[in-house]
C-alpha cells in the first residue's frame, strides 16, 4: 500500500537537465497529434463553423496580398457582394488561419491549426497543474485536457476555431489569477508579482479569439479573484485582476471600439434569435417542432458531455479526497472545486436568474460553452487523483489506451463528412471563380435579407426601378442572375483602381444608354463612400438584398466606391498601441519588484 503523499509530490520539481525538460511539452505535442490524427485519415472534418472559418482565412490572405494588413470588408460573402465580417469578428483566429495557408497547402490548414490549439490547451493545462504537481501528474493532466470531451466536440463537430482557443487562454487566467509568489508581502507587492501583465495579456486574448469566450474569461476572471481574496484573507487577487482586466480591456480596443461603435451597420439581433438564447439550450432540454429537431440533437450530445465532465470532475475530487492527494493546498484547490459546481449550476433553469441580471451574459448563447473552462480543472483533479508512484506505467498504459479511444470516437461520432461543395478543394474553385459564398445572417443590414443575394450578378447593372428583383430561382431554390433574364438594362464591368486594392476601392465607367439606377454588385454599409462623377452621394435608396442602388444620368459616368475608415477604428489602434506600452511598462515594474525581493 502506498504511503500517503507528501508535499513534495505536489511542489514543483527542481532544476532538470535539458532532455527532462522537454518531455513533458513533447508527449503533451504527441497527444494533440493523436487526438488530430482521424482527420489525417479521413480528411477535414466539415464542422457547423468550418464554411466560414475557411472564407475567411482567404479573404484575409488575399487582402494581405493587396497589402492591407488589418483588413475590415470581407468581399466573397453574399456571392461576391460582401460583408463587413472583419470589423465584428475577432481578428486572431482569421489572421492564424490566413497565415497558416502562408505556409501550407489549405487542406492542411483545418488540421494544422486543430492540432495547434489542442497543443495549445495542453501546454496551458499543464503549466497551471505545475503551480502543484510534479511533472509527471501535470503533463497527464495536460494530456486529459486534451482528451476531455468538450475539446473533441468542439474541434470535429463544430470546428469552431475562436472557441477552441479557450482551452489555452483559461488556463493560463487560472494561473495568473490564482499564483501566489509574495505571500508575505505587502498588498501592492503581493498582487504585482509579474502575474499582472501576462493576465492582461491573456485576457486580451480570449476577446480577440472569441466574444463568447471573452465573455467567459471576463466572469471567470472576476469570479476567482473574489474566490482567492476570501481564501487568502487579502485584496491582493482583486487589485491583480482589477488591473488587468482594465488594461486587457483597452488593448483590444483595435478590435472593441469599432465592433461596438459601428454595432448599426448589422442586424445584431441575429445572434440571440430563437435556438441562440440562453432558455433553449439547458441540460438536456427537449423542443417540440421540426425547427428545433437538429438543436436538440446537438443538445443531447453536448449535455452527456458536460454532465461526464462534471461528473468525473466530481469523483476524481472526491478519490483525491479518500487518498488525501488533493492538488496542492486548500487554498489552491479550493476555488478549482467551486468552478465545477459553479458550471453545473449555470447549466440548469435555476441560473435563469443569473443569466437575466450580468450584463451581457445572455450573449453567451449556449449555457454549455462554460465547459471549456472545466477543461484543465477536470484534468488536474483527475491526474492527482489517480496518479501512483508505483505501477504508474499501469496507470499511464490505461490512460494511453482510453485516449486512443476517445480520439476514434471523435473520429467517428463527432466527425462531419464534407458535402462535394464544402470540400475544401471544391471551396478553393469557387473562391478561385470569383462567384463568392452565401453571407451570415449576422453581418447583414439590419434592412435586408441574404436569401435575396442573387449569385453571379455582374459588377454593375442598370435598371430603371431601383426595386427591380434580380435573379429567378434555380433547380435547387437559390437566386441566381444570368444574362438572359433580362433583369439588367445594361451590365458594366468593374475598372480596376490603379495602386488601389480592389478589396476596398471599387470603380464603374461606363456610357448609360438612359437614366436609370445602377446597382453595385456591392452590400451597402455606411463606411463605403459612393461618388458619382466625383459628388458623394448620401441617403442612398434601400433594397431588399441590401445591395449598393444609385442614381445615374444617361451618358458616360464613374462611380466609385471606397472603404472609409471609421473614427472607432482610428482610435482603437491608437489606444491598443498605448495599453500594449502600458502593459510592457508594468510588466518592466513587476520584474524589478520581483528581483529586489
Amino acid at each position: 500500500m502506498n504511503a500517503p503523499p507528501t508535499q513534495a509530490h505536489f511542489a514543483l520539481s527542481g532544476p532538470a537537465n535539458r532532455p527532462a525538460r522537454w518531455r513533458g511539452p513533447a508527449i503533451i505535442l504527441f497527444a494533440a497529434l493523436v487526438a488530430t490524427a482521424p482527420q489525417f485519415f479521413r480528411g477535414n472534418t466539415c464542422g457547423h463553423d468550418f464554411d466560414f472559418h475557411l472564407v475567411s482565412w482567404f479573404d484575409c490572405l488575399h487582402s494581405w496580398r493587396e497589402g492591407i494588413l488589418y483588413p475590415q470588408w470581407t468581399p466573397s460573402p453574399n456571392f461576391g457582394a460582401g460583408e463587413p465580417r472583419f470589423v465584428f469578428y475577432p481578428p486572431l483566429t482569421w489572421m492564424l488561419g490566413a497565415a497558416l495557408g502562408i505556409l501550407m497547402p489549405w487542406k492542411l490548414v483545418p488540421m494544422a491549426l486543430t492540432f495547434l490549439l489542442l497543443a495549445g490547451a495542453g501546454i496551458a493545462a499543464r503549466a497551471l497543474a505545475r503551480q502543484v504537481l510534479q511533472d509527471g501528474p501535470a503533463t497527464l493532466a495536460g494530456c486529459i485536457a486534451i482528451f476531455s470531451g468538450y475539446s473533441l466536440f468542439t474541434a470535429y463537430e463544430r470546428t469552431a476555431f475562436g472557441e477552441l482557443t479557450g482551452g489555452f487562454w483559461l488556463p493560463l487566467l487560472l494561473l495568473f489569477v490564482q499564483r501566489d509568489r509574495n505571500p508575505e508581502a505587502p498588498l501592492m507587492r503581493r498582487a504585482f508579482d509579474g502575474s499582472a501583465a501576462p493576465l492582461a495579456l491573456v485576457l486580451a486574448g480570449a476577446w480577440l479569439c472569441d466574444i463568447p469566450l471573452g465573455l467567459v474569461a471576463s466572469y471567470l476572471l472576476a469570479g476567482m479573484a473574489l474566490l482567492c481574496a476570501l481564501v487568502w484573507r487579502s485584496w491582493a487577487p482583486i487589485v491583480r485582476s482589477a488591473a488587468a482586466t482594465i488594461l486587457g480591456v483597452v488593448l483590444t480596443s483595435i478590435y472593441l471600439m469599432p465592433a461596438f461603435a459601428d454595432q448599426s451597420w448589422i442586424d445584431v439581433h441575429q445572434a440571440t434569435n430563437v435556438g441562440y438564447r440562453i432558455q433553449d439550450s439547458w441540460l438536456f432540454a427537449r423542443h417540440a417542432g421540426q425547427d428545433f429537431a437538429l438543436h436538440d440533437i446537438e443538445l443531447f450530445k453536448v449535455s452527456a458531455i458536460g454532465i461526464t465532465m462534471i461528473g468525473v470532475a466530481l469523483a476524481a475530487l472526491l478519490l483525491g479526497r479518500l487518498r488525501r492527494r488533493m492538488p496542492g493546498p486548500f487554498r489552491w484547490w479550493f476555488p478549482l472545486a467551486l468552478l465545477v459546481v459553479g458550471v453545473l449550476v449555470l447549466q440548469l433553469p435555476l441560473s435563469a436568474p443569473i443569466w437575466n441580471i450580468l450584463p451581457k451574459l445572455r450573449l453567451l448563447q449556449f449555457p454549455w460553452r462554460w465547459l471549456v473552462a472545466l477543461e484543465a480543472p477536470m484534468g488536474i483533479f483527475v491526474a492527482s487523483a489517480i496518479w501512483v508512484t508505483r505501477r504508474r506505467w499501469l496507470v499511464l498504459s490505461a490512460c494511453a489506451v482510453f485516449f486512443v479511444g476517445t480520439a476514434l470516437i471523435a473520429g467517428f461520432t463527432f466527425f462531419q463528412t464534407c458535402d462535394e461543395e464544402d470540400a475544401v478543394w471544391a471551396m478553393q474553385d469557387t473562391y478561385r471563380s470569383g462567384s463568392g459564398f452565401e453571407g451570415e445572417d449576422e453581418y447583414t443590414p439590419p434592412y435586408a435579407d441574404n436569401s435575396l443575394v442573387s449569385m453571379d450578378l455582374p459588377a454593375a447593372c442598370l435598371i430603371s426601378n431601383p426595386e427591380t428583383a434580380l435573379g429567378k430561382t434555380n433547380e435547387d431554390a437559390e437566386l441566381d442572375w444570368s444574362p438572359d433574364q433580362h433583369s439588367c438594362d445594361a451590365t458594366f464591368p468593374a475598372t480596376p483602381v490603379p495602386g488601389e486594392p480592389a478589396d476596398e476601392h471599387r470603380r464603374i465607367q461606363a456610357v448609360a444608354p438612359h437614366a436609370g439606377y445602377l446597382i453595385l454588385r456591392l452590400r451597402n454599409c455606411p463606411a463605403w463612400n459612393v461618388m458619382l462623377n466625383g459628388q458623394t452621394l448620401h441617403s442612398l435608396p434601400e433594397r431588399e438584398d441590401g445591395l449598393i442602388v444609385l442614381p445615374v444620368p444617361q451618358g458616360a459616368f464613374t462611380v466609385t466606391a471606397d472603404w472609409i475608415t471609421s473614427t472607432a477604428t482610428v482610435a482603437g489602434r491608437w489606444i491598443s498601441l498605448l495599453a500594449l506600452l502600458a502593459i510592457a511598462a508594468l510588466s518592466w515594474i513587476e520584474k524589478k519588484s520581483l528581483r529586489l525581493k
